[in-house]
């Protein structure tokens, strides 16, 4: 029995001084925490999503508090509670606009040739990996799903093999444009409604023998409109502005010979009315 409180006297004696230790320990290293950044945190929405550059919204309330950021650069929020967090933390809200993310490519699972067979895991990571991947173009969307699964909001739909944005759902976090393999989803302004959907810059012959809706560089594009249509090489883009999105009208004026140019409502239509996606011309 002696030996016994002994032992319990030593073990409280032993916990009573690390207790100590620790206490004073977690008094000299204790970081003060500013309350600034616990209320922004609850103003924030939460997603983490790392659209505004930072690891998380605890990272991004520390910076915005620390006056390294503004609160436009959250992606998610919106334009209330960024009021909300600049008004709290008497800051500027910032100049920053939405953005949305468009995949350049329409070689659905009609339009592409395919190299081969896959029967690998489903995933564009990794279908790359092998000979470049399956498809014939080796800069069009391989379609397994990867950035849709990264996507935090749902945003992006596969159709057809196909990767395709919902506009209305994208907050433009970039999730996706850095998990595509291929490089083909852009971050664009909100208010784009018209895309080249392609990205390859090969000859159009040599689009021609591998995709059936790869932009040609016919420019007729350009040639209708420089302001808003460029060529590089074979290879038409938009002129993405801000303030002066290109008109939807000119796509029907333009009329693209391999429906390359479209805009974002007559692409996703194509694709969810047709079975096989786009029909061949």
């Amino acid at each position: 029995m002696t030996t016994f409180l002994a032992a319990v006297a030593v073990t409280a004696l032993i916990a009573l001084v690390l207790g100590v230790v620790i206490g004073v320990a977690a008094r000299i290293f204790r970081v003060k925490s500013d309350a600034r950044v616990e209320l922004v945190i609850e103003l924030l929405p939460g997603a983490n999503c790392g659209g505004c550059g930072f690891a998380g919204c605890a990272d991004f309330a520390k910076a915005l508090v620390e006056g390294k950021t503004t609160p436009s650069r959250c992606a998610v929020s919106s334009q209330g509670t960024v009021a909300a967090i600049a008004s709290a933390l008497g800051v500027s809200a910032g100049d920053g606009f939405r953005q949305t993310a468009v995949v350049l490519c329409g070689g659905d699972r009609n339009q592409i040739h395919n190299n081969a067979l896959y029967n690998g895991v489903a995933d564009c990571v990794s279908a790359a990996l092998i000979g470049g991947g399956f498809k014939g173009c080796e800069y069009g969307c391989l379609g397994m799903g990867s950035c849709a699964r990264a996507c935090p909001f749902g945003a992006i739909e596969i159709v057809n093999n196909l990767a395709i944005v919902h506009a209305e759902l994208c907050v433009g976090c970039g999730k996706c444009v850095a998990t595509c393999p291929r490089k083909l989803i852009r971050l664009v302004p909100a208010g784009s409604k018209v895309h080249v959907y392609c990205s390859s810059p090969r000859k159009g012959a040599e689009k021609r023998k591998v995709c059936d809706a790869g932009c040609i560089g016919c420019r007729k594009c350009q040639k209708l409109a420089p302001e808003v249509f460029e060529v590089a090489g074979t290879l038409a883009h938009v002129k993405y502005d801000h303030d002066h999105p290109a008109d939807p009208a000119l796509v029907e004026q333009v009329g693209c010979p391999t429906d390359a140019l479209l805009t974002a409502e007559q692409h996703l239509k194509i694709e969810h009315e047709t079975p096989e996606g786009r029909q061949k011309k």
